[in-house]
């Protein structure tokens, strides 16, 4: 990792860089998806098998998991991991049930009413990396909200588990790790597909997998760029990047812990962003040697140094105010505050996805357990998108209701309003509520 003062054009340089992670990458791959998603929106189910086929080497058949699997699988779990699921999942219920919200109504004097009514969407699907990269952890983080929100049907797709015969002959199979997540989260319906094939057939629909309102989740790049593609025929979650991590830090915290941190991040992909900020020189210097003394005992530590030599980063400043001022401006999807006074920082922090404060509030802990949603904006839309939770899986409908009385104490100023913008026929569809057939007041 680097170490660099603190300097606007190095700032600059480094912020731009992290933003155009995930835009150069998806240039490449944009052709090659929409012509998937434009031969699953034409040939459902053979389009699908196709490309399971062509990028996984075998195809589930049928594409659907009977009920009863997530039943055994949530049976045979070990009762050490399903415990863990089962206290993580009630913590992320506690904190999402705080986000629901209710409709209101305005009755005025003149009799009128106006308000707003909020609904579950329709059907939601949800997207899980499966096979070897199985996260059990992102069944509960995308489901549980979507409960909360009364969504009318939840289905998943999860790529199968690839797996060999004793004679070499390839097999698939849910993996049972996200069957058991899904059973605890409430899944309705699963399908085992993965890809761009898989987003297209949320999207669109096929002969065995329905169409939905909404597709949430976390995926590889071509999973990214299928999901912003299919965006405007659905809703998605948000268009989501490499994984990063900023951490403020002063000399009070504890290399190890901080090094550690930043390894944790860096671990998921090459592309990944680990940075500390500092304003303590020496500090610096202590992360670096914890970083390297670490990074040798982890098994993914080919990863994490690709990430850390391309996108790590140490930056020196001078003032807690300078620190705070940074985190603002790259805007980052985890921050951690590792500083004598955490709090005090934190209420100059304007833009991060998710928040820890203090030596012993680790990123890993909001992934897994503490109950606030891990699927969080990246590459800087933290400065203005927020995370997945509740309101993500509802929608608003406004009402209004005007007896002939009421219409007519604000007639005029409608007219008023329709003409100065010059719509005639808006002004005329109140002015006929107040005239006989012949157009006569």
């Amino acid at each position: 990792m680097q170490i660099i003062i603190n300097n606007e054009d190095d700032l600059s340089r480094i912020i731009s860089n992290m933003k155009n992670r995930r835009n150069e990458t998806e240039k490449d791959l944009k052709s090659t998806v929409e012509l998937i998603l434009k031969d699953v929106r034409e040939n459902g189910d053979r389009a699908v098998r196709k490309y399971e086929i062509k990028y996984g080497g075998i195809c589930a058949d049928p594409f659907s998991v009977p009920y009863e699997e997530l039943k055994n699988a949530f049976d045979n779990s070990d009762e050490a991991f399903k415990g863990a699921l089962v206290r993580a999942a009630e913590n992320i219920r506690e904190y999402h049930e705080k986000q629901i919200e209710k409709g209101y109504e305005i009755e005025r004097k003149d009799g009128s009413l106006v308000g707003q009514v909020i609904r579950g969407l329709a059907r939601v699907g949800i997207y899980v990396p499966g096979g070897t990269a199985a996260y059990p952890s992102t069944v509960l983080m995308n489901t549980i909200p979507a409960k909360l929100a009364k969504v009318g049907e939840i289905i998943m797709l999860s790529p199968p588990e690839i797996l060999k015969e004793s004679d070499g002959r390839l097999f698939c199979r849910a993996n049972p790790d996200i069957l058991t997540a899904a059973y605890i989260a409430g899944v309705d319906r699963v399908f085992l597909a993965g890809g761009a094939q898989a987003v297209g057939a949320m999207a669109y629909g096929t002969e065995s997998i329905p169409p939905v309102d909404k597709i949430v989740g976390p995926g590889n790049i071509y999973v990214a760029t299928a999901k912003r593609t299919a965006y405007g025929h659905v809703d998605i979650d948000m268009t989501a990047g490499p994984s990063e991590i900023l951490i403020i830090a002063d000399g009070s915290a504890e290399p190890r812990f901080t090094a550690a941190d930043l390894l944790s991040q860096a671990e998921h992909d090459p592309m990944a962003a680990a940075i500390l900020v500092t304003n303590d020189d020496g500090f610096a210097k202590k992360v670096l040697e914890q970083l390297d003394e670490q990074l040798e005992r982890l098994n993914r530590k080919e990863i994490i140094r690709e990430s850390l030599d391309n996108y790590g980063l140490i930056v020196v400043c001078s003032s807690a105010d300078e620190m705070i001022d940074i985190a603002n401006e790259i805007a980052p999807e985890h921050l951690e505050i590792m500083t004598s006074d955490p709090m005090a920082i934190f209420t100059g922090i304007k833009n991060a996805g998710s928040v820890f404060l203090g030596p012993y509030s680790p990123e890993p802990l909001g992934d897994y357990y503490s109950g606030t949603n891990h699927v969080l904006p990246t590459m800087g839309t933290a400065r203005f998108a927020s995370p997945l939770g509740v309101n993500s899986f509802t929608k608003k409908m406004s009402y209004t209701y005007y007896t002939k009385e009421a219409l007519g104490f604000c007639a005029d100023d409608i007219l008023e309003i329709a003409g100065r913008e010059g719509l005639e026929a808006h002004a005329r569809s109140i002015s006929v509520r107040f005239c006989d057939k012949d157009g006569i007041e």
